[in-house]
């Protein structure tokens, strides 16, 4: 638990003193923990511009080689797709940093860069930008879930399903979908529409058009200049491989066994942010790959704080430190947990 004081939630209160009394305790909570987290958004344009050529250059570098490689045995490409596909992963970071207008002090600067890096991670900035920002402001919360996150049911709600629809649901949250087909099918086909989100702005969505544009072209050029079949059969592992980590990352660091979920009358930003996002605790090497995202809490308490003060903010406040804790080896059984199960207040599997 937590090192910061939360106070219980009363069940005997009315509905509407419960929801004033958390109104009232997240209002307290926010004042201490933004006295915090302010001394850490501070970017700064040397350290930002270095993270992002010691991202994008081995990745260019990689992918010529993997071009090369071709000539002497596709082994050789399909073994480099795996450090290239981490460095994509690192580069939808800085973009998510550019769309939480961290990365840079000017606005657009974030956005020059996050829709330039649009194009290598296959994901509309402006969409994404907006969908995440939902997903920040309603993590948690059971009452608001549908936008930006994974598709999850509590354990009532799966019971009232009729079998087609658990069997489809149980599909859905197979792993083989969540973290092998369906994060490229997501990250190349679906978010090149618009149809599935009806709250989206008109700039918005002409950006999911304007990224498209961008993408016919980039692909038009290298088709060119490597040839068709060689870009696919360069791109094609590397962007599968990213697009299953970063769903396996954003999966695990909200969808583990202690995890928070409140109906919207009981919920509280701090909670979830705390209670409901896990520090992942990666190796160096994967650390440094995911920009330091695993420390998932302090991101989600303070998504103004860079990447690289994530640590720095956590290292430096105890009050930080007390929440759940994954490693590597044990977070793996979390792709097994499939429903809330309200009563216990924890992600339970399938029965």
């Amino acid at each position: 638990m937590v090192t910061a004081p939360i106070k219980p939630h009363g069940a005997s209160q009315p509905c509407a003193a419960r929801h004033a009394d958390t109104r009232s305790e997240d209002a307290a909570r926010s004042f201490d923990y933004r006295a915090i987290t302010t001394l850490y958004r501070e970017s700064e344009a040397r350290r930002s511009l270095t993270q992002l050529a010691a991202s994008i250059v081995p990745f260019c570098a990689l992918w010529i080689v993997m071009w090369f490689g071709l000539r002497y045995s596709y082994f050789i490409t399909l073994a480099l797709s795996v450090p290239a596909a981490g460095f994509l992963v690192r580069l939808f970071i800085l973009q998510h940093d550019c769309g939480h207008g961290s990365f840079f002090k000017s606005k657009a600067a974030n956005d020059v860069l996050g829709r330039a890096l649009s194009i290598l991670t296959f994901t509309p900035y402006d969409r994404w930008r907006k969908n995440h920002a939902i997903h920040h402001a309603t993590s948690g919360d059971l009452d608001r879930r549908g936008c930006g996150d994974v598709h999850m049911l509590t354990v009532a709600e799966y019971g009232k399903l009729s079998a087609p629809q658990q069997l489809f649901y149980r599909f859905h949250r197979h792993p083989l979908v969540l973290f092998g087909f369906g994060p490229f099918l997501y990250f190349v086909i679906f978010q090149r529409f618009t149809f599935y989100d009806p709250h989206l702005s008109r700039k918005e969505r002409a950006s999911v058009y304007w990224t498209n544009l961008g993408l016919i072209a980039a692909v038009a050029l290298m088709s060119w200049l490597v040839g068709w079949k060689q870009f696919l059969m360069i791109h094609l592992p590397v962007l599968t491989l990213a697009a299953s980590a970063g769903a396996w990352l954003f999966y695990v660091q909200h969808h583990f066994e202690s995890t928070y979920w409140q109906r919207h009358n009981r919920w509280s930003y701090f909670d979830a942010g705390l209670e409901g996002s896990s520090y992942y605790e990666l190796p160096a090497v994967l650390r440094w790959l995911t920009a330091d995202i695993g420390l998932h809490h302090v991101h989600h308490l303070d998504s103004q704080i860079p990447n690289y003060r994530l640590q720095e903010c956590f290292d430096e406040n105890p009050a930080l430190q007390g929440v759940a804790r994954l490693k590597l080896w044990d977070s793996l059984a979390c792709a097994s947990l499939r429903l809330w199960d309200e009563e216990k207040s924890e992600m339970v599997k399938i029965g």
